[in-house]
């Protein structure tokens, strides 16, 4: 990444946690979300989807999403891991026990491990996706995305497509301080998204 780049994501970066940490409503946008995505006849049509398990803090929450997916019956959730080389993998979660049983992983997000009670699970580039639940920090009108910096999910995207499947659609969540009327700074490897929900808007590609 060229460096003038790196430097102007760090600085939006920094300044979009100082907002979001700083809300008491959290819960509240996340609720609005929530129905907004429930409401949606992408999700309602699509069988294989991934949902990020959120932060505890500081991030819009996914918990009623989670457990929607779950309990809908005609779904199967795919939850995402960082392995051990730093790459992503989807996996898929079997039931709401499945879910809560997972053990904390990186900055205290819960991840599944390669097994379940069941057996072996599922990953997402053996089963394909059609629709991709994504976090971010940031977002703009022109669907760009501004990640944690770590390039999982734009790296996880680029991979699967390369495997021959097709794009799944990428659905960002965010909260309204995190949806900017300004223009974000990306680079060539940062995926758009296909839409983003916030509290008040659903904004399509």
């Amino acid at each position: 990444m060229l460096p003038t780049l790196h430097k102007q994501k760090g600085a939006l970066r920094k300044s979009i946690y100082a907002v979001v940490h700083s809300l008491d409503n959290i819960k509240e946008q996340s609720r609005a979300v929530t129905a907004k995505v429930l409401l949606l006849p992408e999700f309602q049509n699509c069988t294989r989807v991934s949902c990020y398990i959120s932060m505890p803090t500081g991030e819009l929450q996914t918990s009623e999403i989670l457990r929607s997916i779950l309990e809908i019956g005609n779904k199967s959730l795919f939850v995402p891991k960082v392995t051990q080389t730093g790459a992503m993998e989807f996996l898929k979660v079997e039931n709401q026990s499945d879910l809560d049983a997972l053990p904390s992983g990186k900055w205290g997000i819960r991840e599944p491990s390669y097994e379940s009670d069941a057996g072996p699970r599922l990953n997402a580039m053996e089963a394909g996706l059609d629709l991709i639940l994504v976090p971010g920090v940031a977002f703009d009108r022109s669907m760009s995305r501004l990640g944690h910096g770590k390039g999982y999910y734009d790296r996880y995207i680029a991979r699967y497509i390369a495997s021959g499947r097709p794009r799944p659609l990428l659905v960002a969540l965010g909260l309204r301080d995190q949806l900017l009327d300004s223009t974000i700074p990306v680079g060539e490897h940062d995926c758009k998204m296909d839409m983003i929900i916030t509290p008040e808007e659903v904004i399509h590609r």
